[in-house]
Order: C-alpha cells, then sequence, then structure tokens
C-alpha cells in the first residue's frame, strides 16, 4: 500500500497510510512490522491512519521497515512460515529427546511421557475422524495409538518422531517449492529518477510515477518499468526477465524491461506501462494466481491420497484377521501412501513454473501445464508469430533508364516517411539503413487506402498499389507482368511507383520470418505436435507459400480475425488438444477457446490477460522449451506416483508378512516420501532457449 514518512528520527519512523487504508490494513501493517528483525515496537493508530516504529537504526532496518509497509500481507506470510518452520523443527526435537528419554525413565514416568507425547497426534486423528472422514491423520493416530495401548512405549515413541521428522521435511520441501516461486516476486523501490522538463534529473516515489515520464536509471540500477530508450546506452542483464544468460546492449530505440539491471551505462527510459503493467508486475500476478489455483492432476493427486488411507486400513484388518499379529498391525498401520501422493504433484508443478520463468516464459498455474503437455494441434496467428510485425524489401526494379536502385529506394523513402503504412516503414528503415540522402519533394498528398503523390526533381511521382496506379491513375504495368507474378507466386507484396503517368519502378517486399521458425516447428513435431495450423488473412499464393516454406500441415488463409476461435472449436471437435499462439487484440477470442493460449511477448494487453502462458522473450523457440518442460513434468509426477505406489506397496506386504518391524516400516516409509518429494522438487529441467540454442 501506498505511504509518507511523516517524521523521522535515527532510531525511529512516524509512517501516514492513506486515506483509503481501513482499520484492517492498519492492523496488518503493525503486525507485519512486529515481526521484523531490528523492530524495538510497534504502535498503531487506526483512527489516525499511522505507524510509529522503533527501531534499531541500521539501514537495512529501515529498508525492510518500508517494503513491509508497501506489502504487508507478505511479511506477515514470511512471518508465519518462519515461526511454523521453527515450531515443526522443535516438535521433531521433542519426539527425539521423548525417544532417548524413554529408555532412561522408569516404568510409570516413560508411561506418562508417551502419552504426554502422541496425544496431539491422537486428537489430531479423532477430531479429522469427526469432521473430515478417513484421511491421513486418522491413520497416523492409529499407528501410534497401537503400540501405545500394548504397552510397545518404545515403539509408539518412535514412531511418532519419524511421522515428526517426515512431516518437517514435507513441510519444508513444500515451503521450498512456494519460496522458489515467489523469489520471483520482486518488490518495487521506493524512490526514482526522472527527467524533468527542463531536462533536470529529481528524484520521485515510485507510486507517483506515470506513464509517458522519462526515467533514468544508471549502473547497478534496476529498471523500475517498462519502456522505450530515448537515451544513452548501457549493458543490461534481463536474466530474471527473459532468460538472457548474457547482459544485452541497449540503445534508443530498445525495448527496456521492469526487472532489468543496468550492468554498465547509464539509459533514459520514456515508461509505457508501470506498476501492476509491467513485466514484472505480470509475473507477480500470475505467481499469485498460480499458488492459489491447483491444476485437475493436483485434485486428482488428493483424492487418490485420501483413497489409499482406506487401501491400508483394510490391508491391516485383513491381516489382523487371518494372523491375529499385532506387530504386524502396527507394521501395515505405519504404510502411508498418501504424502507423497498428494505432495509431490504441486511441488513439481510449482517447480516447473520457476523453471519456465528462467526460460522465458510466463505461465499461469499447473493447469496450463498439464494441458500444454497433452498438446498434439498447434495453431498460429501468422503476423507477430512465425513472422515479425513488419516487412522487409527483397527486391528493386527500376523501369526508368536513368535511375539506378539506390536512387529509387532514395526517392520512395523521402514520400514514404510521411505515412506509418508497414509497406512505407520498410523502405523506410532500408534507406537508413544504406545511409540513403533525402530527396527534396513538395508537399506530400494522401489517398488514403490507395498510396501518396508529389513533384520530387521536376516530376509527379506516384506511389501505392496497382489499382491506384492502373486504374485510378491509367499507369500500366502489363509489360512487367510475368516479373509481377513471379514475386506474388513467391509470396512478396509489391509497391508500385509511377513517375509522370508512366511505369519508373517496383519494389517487392516480404514478411520478414523469425530465424527460428523452421526449427521450432521442427522441434514440435519432434515432441509429438501431429499438426501445425496457420490461420491468417494474406491471399491464397501469399499464404501457401509460407505455409510451404515452413512445413505448415494446414493453411487458412484469407480469414477475418473472427474466424480463429471458430476453427480453433472445430479442431477441438475432431478430438484434438489445441494450443494457440497470437499476439493481437483480436485473438482474445482464440486465446480463450484453445486449450492452451499462448501470447507471444509483444502482445496486445488483452491477448496478454486471456493467455494461459506469455513468452517473455521475443524468441518463438520458447514455445518448443515450454512444450518440453510441461511434458518432463508430466512425467515426472507420474513417475513419482508409480514410484510411491510400488515402494510403499512393498513396504505393505513386507509388513503384512512380518518381515518388517514398526520401526523399520515407519523408516523405510518416511524415507520414500522424502525421497520422492526432493525429487520433485528438483527433477524436469530444462536449458532456457538461449542455451538449448548453445546447445
Amino acid at each position: 500500500m501506498n505511504f509518507t514518512i511523516a517524521h523521522e528520527l535515527p532510531k525511529r519512523l512516524r509512517l501516514r497510510l492513506p486515506a483509503d487504508a481501513d482499520a484492517w490494513g492498519v492492523t496488518l501493517a503493525a503486525v507485519a512490522l512486529e515481526s521484523l528483525p531490528g523492530v524495538a515496537d510497534v504502535r498503531a493508530n487506526v483512527k489516525g491512519r499511522s505507524l510509529a516504529v522503533d527501531h534499531d537504526g541500521r539501514a537495512s532496518t529501515r529498508a525492510a521497515i518500508l517494503a513491509a509497509v508497501q506489502r504487508p500481507g507478505n511479511a506477515v506470510e514470511n512471518a508465519l512460515n518462519r515461526r511454523e518452520e521453527a515450531s515443526g523443527f522443535g516438535q521433531v526435537l521433542l519426539s527425539a529427546s521423548a525417544v532417548a528419554a524413554a529408555k532412561l525413565l522408569p516404568s510409570p514416568f516413560n508411561m506418562l511421557l508417551t502419552w504426554a507425547n502422541v496425544s496431539e497426534v491422537l486428537l489430531r486423528g479423532i477430531k479429522t475422524a469427526a469432521t473430515e472422514g478417513l484421511k491421513v491423520e486418522v491413520l497416523d493416530a492409529i499407528a501410534i495409538a497401537l503400540p501405545a495401548l500394548r504397552g510397545e512405549l518404545m515403539t509408539a515413541n518412535a514412531a511418532r518422531f519419524l511421522l515428526d521428522l517426515g512431516s518437517y521435511i514435507e513441510a519444508s520441501t513444500v515451503q521450498r517449492s512456494d519460496t522458489l516461486l515467489r523469489s520471483l516476486l520482486r518488490a518495487s523501490p521506493d524512490m526514482v529518477w526522472v527527467e524533468d522538463e527542463l531536462g533536470e534529473v529529481v528524484q520521485v516515489p515510485f507510486s507517483s510515477l506515470k506513464g509517458g515520464e522519462r526515467v533514468v536509471v544508471g549502473t547497478g540500477e534496476t529498471i523500475a518499468i517498462d519502456g522505450i530508450v530515448v537515451n544513452g546506452q548501457a549493458f543490461v542483464d534481463q536474466s530474471t526477465v527473459t532468460g538472457e544468460s548474457l547482459p544485452i546492449p541497449k540503445e534508443a530505440g530498445d525495448e527496456a524491461l521492469a526487472g532489468s539491471v543496468v550492468r554498465e551505462g547509464r539509459l533514459v527510459v520514456l515508461a509505457e506501462r508501470v506498476g501492476a503493467a509491467t513485466t514484472t508486475g505480470r509475473i507477480s500476478r500470475y505467481i499469485q494466481e498460480a499458488l492459489d489455483r491447483p491444476s485437475a492432476i493436483q485434485c486428482m493427486s488428493r483424492r487418490q491420497a485420501d483413497k489409499r488411507v482406506m487401501i491400508t486400513l483394510a490391508s491391516g484388518a485383513l491381516v489382523f484377521a487371518l494372523t491375529r499379529d499385532w506387530k504386524r498391525l502396527e507394521s501395515v498401520f505405519l504404510v502411508d501412501y498418501s504424502c507423497a501422493v498428494k505432495f509431490g504433484t504441486p511441488i513439481a508443478v510449482k517447480s516447473a513454473m520457476y523453471k519456465a520463468v528462467g526460460n522465458g516464459c510466463l505461465v499461469k498455474g499447473g493447469q496450463a501445464i498439464e494441458n500444454l503437455a497433452e498438446v498434439d494441434t498447434v495453431v498460429f496467428d501468422k503476423t507477430g508469430t512465425l513472422t515479425h510485425n513488419t516487412l522487409e524489401v527483397t527486391d528493386v526494379h527500376c523501369l526508368d533508364s536513368g535511375l539506378d536502385e539506390e536512387g529509387l529506394l532514395a526517392l520512395v523513402a523521402s514520400l514514404a516517411e510521411h505515412t506509418s503504412h508497414p509497406i512505407a516503414a520498410a523502405v523506410v528503415q532500408l534507406a537508413h539503413h544504406r545511409h540513403l540522402a533525402h530527396i527534396s519533394h513538395e508537399e506530400v498528398d494522401f489517398i488514403v487506402g490507395h498510396g501518396v503523390s508529389s513533384h520530387a526533381n521536376g516530376r509527379l511521382i506516384r506511389i501505392g498499389s496497382r489499382h491506384y496506379l492502373e486504374e485510378d491513375e491509367g499507369v500500366s504495368f502489363a509489360d512487367d507482368t510475368p516479373l509481377i507474378e513471379r514475386w506474388r507466386s513467391e509470396g512478396k507484396s509489391l509497391l508500385y511507383i509511377a513517375a509522370d503517368g508512366a511505369p519508373f519502378g517496383l519494389v517487392a517486399l516480404k514478411d520478414r520470418v523469425r530465424s527460428e521458425s523452421l526449427a521450432t516447428l521442427d522441434r514440435l513435431k519432434a515432441l509429438g505436435v501431429r499438426q501445425t495450423v496457420m490461420i491468417t488473412g494474406d491471399e491464397k499464393s501469399k499464404a501457401l507459400q509460407l505455409g510451404k516454406q515452413l512445413g505448415i500441415d494446414v493453411v487458412h488463409y484469407e480469414r477475418h480475425p473472427e474466424e480463429k476461435a471458430g476453427i480453433i472449436e472445430q479442431l477441438k471437435a475432431e478430438g484434438r488438444r489445441v494450443a494457440f499462439v497470437g499476439d493481437g487484440v483480436n485473438d482474445g477470442p482464440a486465446l480463450m477457446a484453445a486449450h492452451v493460449g499462448i501470447a507471444m511477448p509483444r502482445a496486445a494487453d488483452i491477448a496478454r490477460a486471456t493467455a494461459d502462458v506469455v513468452l517473455m522473450e521475443d524468441r518463438l523457440d520458447g514455445l518448443s522449451s515450454m512444450l518440453e518442460l510441461a511434458q518432463g513434468t508430466m512425467r515426472l509426477i507420474k513417475s513419482n506416483f508409480r514410484a510411491s505406489v510400488g515402494i510403499n506397496s512393498a513396504i505393505l506386504a513386507g509388513a503384512a508378512l512380518g518381515k518388517l518391524s514398526p520401526l523399520a516400516t515407519a523408516t523405510l516409509h518416511n524415507g520414500t516420501t522424502i525421497g520422492i518429494l526432493l525429487r520433485a522438487l528438483g527433477g524436469g529441467a530444462q536449458p532456457s532457449p538461449r542455451e538449448a540454442r548453445r546447445q
């Protein structure tokens, strides 16, 4: 939440919260501050919306106080996590002490100590049975109560110790998976440097920053906004945002992403997106959503875990009915399938989401990973995905003997720079790249939907479509039909130029295909994608030529934007698992219709909002890396499930046959659970797109 420093002394801060802060907000902030190391006292004035904080005077403590007030919920949660972890470890020590004391104390005291030690587990089991039914807590209570009732105090205490140790490691592993994700939640700076209208650099609160301001970032500082570099040069480390392993050179015209760090140099960035709208803001939002939203396989794992409690109970009942052996019954009841099954899946999913960010992908929850792993059809909206959003000039043909290629380009660019049409922009960019001189001309006339005209070098120059020049202006290009048709068959767009009513030149342009598109499509096929589909509004010949070049299986050409979602619904009706990759405003319905919607990094806001996966690096090979990670994660989850069931079944069989004592059973079971959880936390690692390209 926003706040101001009302008053400050070396070891005292008085903070004023905003007018809209309610009593809960003030209280939450106070609790957050009380949990911080170095804070001696916190006094809250709910009515006055203020906090008085006494601290140790260290700069680090002051920074922690300001950060905690800005996000009090995170600070409270971290404090509770630390308290919970300390409490869990303390319980393990108490259980271990009970085991040691049980050997030294006389029988009456030993009995009293044992029941005190196991009572919490028994009460928790009784409460769970009464309110939730047969869950793992009930099984734990029975497994410990049986030896305690039969006077096997050492077994009861040892079982409690092993249960506590396993629970502590399970909780720590789950917390570790959450911490991995939350480590990506970067706090915004308190203050930023801004260049004002007079060119002076002043420091302002980050919370007051607005789009359109010029933010100055120096060496070692973090870029706090998304925007365009307008001045300066620097090497920028984007590794925590896009997965780029090396610092990237940035200069005027380049994009700057929030969360990146300037390693060397200085930049002035024109702010386009601030606060929650930035790249890091979206990462934070997606991560919070992911932590709160279980996938279908996570829900299934929980159901399967609860069912397996019944398997253990039924097995124990059967063993005792056949053998009347209390030792075997105790051993069987210490086999619990559910922990590894229940916790292994969410840990693997969260670990995969963390790795996805390292690979340059934002994933909105485990369901997206599960759905992506099942994809067999990938649909691409052509522009901005398979191709860049820009055209490039491929051919220049002069029809006037007195003019060469560079002269024609310079002339066309001099007129075209007055329009924002993509074809014009491509010609202008090429002229700038070749450092061609500007050709003086008179005022440019714009013919909407057709082209431009002006007088230059004493001649009337017209530039535009064939329809405009031939049908409206009577300039015939019939003599050049063979060349025109050949270029069109190659999927190129043409720009026609006339001078004084006669053909003057032709410029051919083509969509700039991403250099990694072909390799990405090949990789998708190798990963099991059976069909690739492209949707475009381009005319038939142009669309089919690109489809052939990239090896696309199905090409839908001359399609309107609103038809995309219908095509996806048709594919789904055929039983296909569909992923759609797009970046436009009109891609929102298609992204939502697909089983998995994937947006490019420069996508419109609505596309990013509706997508399940957002590629943060402007490269398509992040898609194949993400698919590989999703498939690896699902294989890991399934193999962990099989391992848990298989190993615990073997332990159960050993216990039922009397080959394993209760202590040996508990040790083997807990060891198996811990191993599976650690495998879930660390498994399925994938190289980043950049590292994969090196390999």
